[in-house]
């Protein structure tokens, strides 16, 4: 209880000391690089894809902005108010920054020769907000640009200085690799079906997939499904290091549980690597018979895994 209301106090005083650059400038007496002009203006169009027939006799009014801009050399009228506020808000946590939204009014319309200045302003530092990335404040500057001297138009634009959400990333199985020459085997499993190789000319099953048959050398091959019966011919517990892409968390300890990677025999007589799952590590033995399933890992890959025949305790599994 403490330590929120030390915290709740903390993000009052900071807020207190925003507040105070309220109404302070941004920037002054800045001056746009170029005076209305047909060829800005006809690009603008161009890009946008507006055919009126106004323009260019006036600039389009959502062209407001980018007669102020100052390109890769800037603008010398920027203030240090604007520059402290922003430092305030890094040294307080709140490095990351996202424009959110703008806002603009427009007075009168620009033409061809109108030449642009304009002013900024720091209107409004909100109090600490959440929001799905992150909290921070939301700071809003007011620019009033004139055209010859006349208020033509305010451009209103806020961003949110804010310290990111702290997402742990979910860990995702590695992708395999998939080439020509294991496509096939890839596609299979999307359809929940385990394909083997077996080769046309000596009719030798081969797996893994390959371009050519290691008995006779022959091209040619066509595809077996297998049933999904098998044992365990070999197998190792993987204690380190911990991937939880491949095991739950102990709930004890939140640390990935031990799993196994077997190399199952099948019962068409080839072997392939994959996970046992169904039964603990310390219970897996030799000559276990076990049956293929197909895991979901996540919405781009399933897998073809194997769980052990005799079920267990679903705490038990991994």
């Amino acid at each position: 209880m403490g330590a929120d209301v030390g915290e709740d106090q903390r993000a009052q005083e900071l807020y207190e000391r925003l507040k105070a650059y309220e109404g302070k400038a941004a920037a002054a007496g800045c001056e746009g690089k170029d005076v209305v002009n047909e060829p800005m203006i006809r690009h603008w169009c161009e890009a946008m894809g507006d055919t009126s027939p106004a323009y260019p006799t006036i600039a389009p009014p959502t062209m407001l902005q980018a007669w102020t801009m100052g390109g890769l050399s800037g603008h010398a009228g920027r203030t240090d108010a604007y520059d402290a506020l922003l430092g305030l808000l890094d040294d307080a946590g709140f490095t990351s920054v996202v424009a959110t939204d703008c806002e603009q009014e427009y007075l009168r319309p620009l033409r061809p020769g109108d030449r642009i200045t304009f002013d900024a302003v720091i209107e409004s530092v909100s109090a600490q907000k959440t929001t799905k990335l992150g909290t921070g404040h939301f700071v809003t500057t007011r620019m009033d640009v004139r055209a010859d001297g006349e208020l033509a138009g305010t451009h209103r634009f806020r961003i949110l200085k804010y310290a990111p959400v702290q997402r742990k990333p979910k860990a995702r199985r590695p992708r395999p690799v998939i080439n020509r020459d294991t496509r096939g085997f890839w596609e299979g499993v999307s359809r929940h079906e385990l394909l083997i190789q077996k080769c046309t000319g000596c009719g030798t099953l081969r797996f893994p997939w390959l371009p050519g048959c290691n008995s006779c050398g022959s091209p040619a091959w066509e595809t077996v499904e297998a049933v999904g019966d098998g044992t365990v011919y070999s197998y190792v517990v993987m204690h380190h290091p911990p991937f939880p892409a491949f095991a739950e968390p102990d709930p004890a300890t939140g640390s990935p549980r031990p799993y196994a990677v077997g190399l199952i025999e099948l019962s068409e007589g080839v072997r392939m690597i994959s996970n046992i799952t169904g039964v603990p590590p310390a219970a897996i033995r030799i000559g276990m018979p076990v049956e293929l399933e197909f895991l979901s890992a996540d919405d781009e890959l399933t897998l073809p895994v194997f769980r052990a025949r005799h079920a267990v305790p679903q705490e038990d599994a991994v």
